[in-house]
């Protein structure tokens, strides 16, 4: 999955980047990402990799790898947001 384009002009931005010269993996691995801008804000991420896939296997060693990581959000103003009616 590629750096998200979007947003644009984010409000928060994280980058991260790593770099191996050998990874190996004896299981594959549990990953997840939750994030969020609250109350209707736009918020995205992913990541560019190098030399290791997306799907990586069990006992195979990955050479000269690179994971560039980005979650971007463009934020609201709370005043703006539309509330929702109270439920029944």
């Amino acid at each position: 999955m590629p750096k998200p384009e979007q947003p644009t002009t984010p409000d928060v931005e994280i980058t991260a980047s790593a770099k191996a010269g050998e990874l190996r993996f004896h299981a594959p691995p549990q990953v997840s990402v939750h994030a969020t801008a609250e109350p209707a804000g736009e918020c995205a991420w992913g990541s560019d990799r190098t030399n290791l896939p997306d799907q990586v296997e069990p006992h195979v060693t990955y050479r000269d790898i690179r994971i560039d990581f980005r979650v971007a959000a463009e934020l609201t103003d709370p005043a703006d947001a539309v509330e929702e009616p109270p439920a029944p």
